[in-house]
């Protein structure tokens, strides 16, 4: 679901009356965005069920911090951002624990999925998470570079490269090289 202005309008609208403590301007805020949350941490997680827990971890992060939030129109970045480092948290988390664990060399998953098929969906699915979560903010969801970039919480260059390698990763994938 793209962006449009009209939304981007009614999440402001509704951002800044949750910013001001009504609750039912952030029960609208949870029903206009816990579906792109969800997709942005299942992007991030690749489990279904991880995902749905972050993004409830991440409301109560989002309810806390949207009294500093200055520009009501960035909601959907804010939030995302949030999400985006509550999903590093997790993974990182996940990691520590392999890596504690005695058979971790033996149990290793492969560090890329394996490209399966020509169609763009497997090709998507073969990119690095980094790079899908970048294209489909980007291209899927409409936000612009800078709002990728708050909403992963890297530089704006990096989300630039991120997209380029993706785009060349995707046709490369496609002509079958």
């Amino acid at each position: 679901m793209r962006q449009t202005p009209k939304t981007r309008a009614l999440l402001a609208y509704h951002a800044a009356g949750a910013r001001l403590g009504r609750r039912s301007d952030l029960g609208a805020l949870v029903t206009l965005c816990d579906a792109r949350l969800r997709a942005h941490a299942r992007r991030l997680c690749d489990d279904p069920d991880t995902a749905r827990d972050i993004v409830q971890d991440a409301w109560i992060t989002i309810a806390r911090a949207l009294p500093g939030l200055r520009d009501d129109h960035a909601f959907l970045a804010f939030a995302l951002r949030i999400v985006t480092r509550a999903a590093a948290k997790d993974l990182g988390r996940k990691r520590r624990r392999r890596i504690a664990d005695a058979g971790f060399a033996q149990t290793r998953p492969n560090s890329e999925p394996p490209a399966c098929g020509s169609d763009l969906k497997a090709a998507i699915n073969a990119l690095a998470a980094s790079q899908r979560a970048a294209l489909a903010l980007f291209y899927l969801d409409g936000l612009s570079i800078a709002e990728v970039a708050l909403a992963l919480d890297i530089p704006q260059g990096t989300v630039k490269t991120r997209l380029m390698s993706a785009r060349a990763r995707l046709k490369a994938h496609l002509e079958g090289e």
